[in-house]
């Protein structure tokens, strides 16, 4: 299961949770960026959470209304055990968009 977030939203909630202002350039800086969200919030501390095995991060640009005018949308792949039903998956989605949408 993938979810669609703006980098503007992960460099928001790493400046309100540690402080600093991020520059996300590539994967790596979203995944440390990721991991100090996830680190502060305790978001995956319960048991859906467990069920993942790894997440993959990939970024492309959204083109808004020119070529100078766009956002970075960054995509995270979860990818859970193979014992993790469906309602765990969406557990673990809705939680992470929920986070993303009061910052």
């Amino acid at each position: 299961m993938k979810l669609k977030v703006e980098s503007e939203k992960i460099i928001k909630a790493v400046k309100k949770l540690d402080g600093i202002e991020l520059v996300l350039e590539n994967a790596d800086d979203v995944k440390e960026a990721l991991d100090l969200i996830l680190r502060k919030t305790g978001l995956f501390k319960g048991d859906d959470y467990g069920k993942i095995r790894d997440v993959k991060v990939t970024s492309f640009q959204k083109y808004e209304t020119s070529a100078v005018d766009y956002k970075m949308i960054i995509l995270l792949e979860f990818l859970f055990v193979e014992d993790a039903s469906l309602d765990n998956k969406v557990h673990v989605i809705k939680e992470l968009q929920e986070f993303f949408a009061k910052v």
